[in-house]
């Protein structure tokens, strides 16, 4: 399946929420869940740092769709994010049942900047989301959102 102009909507979105964490004092990250329907049944952005380091948006989606949405709708979305899914989240996605993942930027770009600005690597492994949950379909990075990603990360990330 290819990404789609309504998947680029969805996408910008979570910049958007993106852009809220930053100002916010978290790490730029934003995710909504989707339905079959095209219905945005969750949204959330990442919330770190309050110093729960597991409170990524993608891991709150799937803890929210386990206790709200049935197992047999929950094949049927798709979760939009702003940055490939952490090994903790591919495994929550997986686990809950979830469908598709479309994300603006993949792990391996993160890493790659992050070395570039001098920034410390990420505290886990930055795994595709196939290594972890290979069933998964995912789809990313889209390029429309490479550089202005690349800027919020760097607004946070860069030392």
């Amino acid at each position: 399946m290819a990404v789609t102009e309504v998947d680029i909507e969805y996408l910008a979105r979570c910049v958007e929420l993106a852009r809220e964490a930053l100002a916010a004092g978290d790490e730029p990250f934003g995710s909504i869940l989707v339905d079959a329907d095209g219905k945005t049944l969750f949204e959330d952005r990442n919330r770190v740092a309050g110093g729960d380091a597991t409170a990524h948006p993608e891991f709150a989606i799937a803890r929210w769709a386990a206790a709200n949405v049935p197992p047999v709708r929950r094949i049927r979305t798709t979760v939009y994010t702003t940055g490939e899914h952490c090994p903790m989240c591919a495994a929550g996605h997986a686990w809950v049942g979830l469908g598709r993942i479309v994300y603006a930027t993949s792990s391996a770009q993160l890493s790659g900047w992050r070395e570039q600005w001098g920034a410390p690597p990420s505290p886990v492994a930055a795994l595709p989301i196939a290594t972890v949950a290979p069933r998964v379909v995912a789809e990313g990075p889209v390029a429309e959102f490479e550089d202005e990603m690349k800027g919020l990360y760097e607004a946070r990330f860069r030392p």
